[in-house]
């Protein structure tokens, strides 16, 4: 690796921890991520060159998947399917405001409608400049419209759920077992060859999904390894915030600064639209309203899970939530696009 490289790596670590502990010390909801993601931000969009860690990301994931799967005791598992139907109205109502809200973004934008479509796809990040790139949207302008709505979402929703006095409103609480350096060894070394197993099989986010699921499937099974220090999941959020902040380049606001100021007035609209959501189906299903704005907010599932986590909100319904939305991006984005597609071709008639 080559010096400047490692400056770079060094630098981003630099900011982030000095980020997280400035949040810390302010007391900050979320201070390891929004520190280091606002820091990052801050640099980068100044005109810094920093890099994110390799492999930082995919170890913040396996922690975080690891961390929320010890949340799925038999109770809580009971509970979170008993709301089966709060969950999927959750799920797929976020998903459809991500489609009705792709013809706004068209507009202020001015860009394509492929581009618009796969920019307001609200989950799998990842997933959607893959498919942008596939039918030729401007995959570039659908990563950053993607790394701008979850820093926004991730700076903003803990903060507003903080300040309206809903921390702590329906704390679930993970599995009892006390922390063992041997079992934590052991619970790390099996959700890493399950993040592996995972993406061997093809499907999308391995190193988040392998480890949850894991660790879902031997706490319901009542198997206690280890819990997770909070000086561990504190790294993790770092990790993911420093790899998210990035992303972003100065050459964003000087190329395209109507784009980014599109991309911020439609989250502002996905976010009123899912609160809106989110309330509904409070009134509706009975359900905790921190919990379901968690559920419902336009973040990623690490983003929002860990969010959950650290201001004990409905951890497991949230984490849930954003699994069963993540399942239903992947599975009807493409075949929603294809009939965006065929009713443009058929209007151009």
């Amino acid at each position: 690796m080559e010096g400047r490289r490692i400056a770079a790596i060094a630098g981003a670590l630099a900011v982030c921890v000095a980020g997280g502990a400035l949040c810390a010390w302010l007391k900050t909801p979320l201070p390891w991520m929004i520190g280091p993601l606002a820091a990052m931000a801050i640099v980068q969009f100044g005109g810094g060159s920093l890099e994110a860690p390799p492999g930082g990301r995919q170890f913040g994931q396996v922690t975080i998947g690891v961390a929320l799967g010890l949340y799925f005791t038999p109770a809580v598992a009971r509970e979170v399917l008993a709301n089966a139907p709060a969950l999927l109205a959750a799920a797929a109502g976020v998903f459809l405001i991500g489609v009705a809200t792709s013809g706004l973004f068209a507009r202020l934008a001015r860009t394509d409608p492929t581009t618009a479509f796969f920019s307001t796809a609200i989950g799998g990040a990842q997933e959607m400049v893959v498919l942008a790139d596939r039918h030729a949207a401007l995959a570039d302008r659908v990563a950053l419209a993607h790394s701008l709505r979850i820093l926004v979402v991730v700076t903003s929703v803990p903060v507003a759920i903080t300040l309206l006095g809903q921390a702590g409103t329906d704390d679930y609480r993970p599995v009892a077992a006390p922390f063992d350096p041997a079992g934590l060894a052991l619970l790390g070394a099996a959700a890493l060859a399950a993040a592996f197993g995972w993406k061997r099989t093809g499907l999308a986010n391995p190193f988040m999904m392998g480890p949850l699921a894991f660790t879902v499937a031997i706490t319901i099974a009542d198997v206690q390894l280890s819990s997770i220090p909070s000086w561990l999941t504190n790294a993790a959020q770092l990790f993911l915030g420093c790899s998210l902040g990035s992303r972003f380049q100065q050459s964003f606001l000087r190329e395209a600064p109507r784009f980014v100021a599109a991309v911020l007035a439609t989250v502002a609209v996905m976010l009123a639209l899912c609160t809106a959501l989110a309330l509904a189906i409070a009134w509706g299903f009975g359900v905790m309203p921190a919990t379901i704005l968690l559920a419902c907010a336009p973040g990623g599932i690490a983003e929002m899970a860990i969010t959950a986590k650290v201001l004990r909100v409905g951890v497991a319904f949230v984490t849930a939530a954003h699994v069963i939305r993540f399942a239903i991006v992947m599975l009807l984005t493409e075949p929603a696009y294809r009939l965006l597609e065929a009713r443009m071709g058929s209007t151009r008639k």
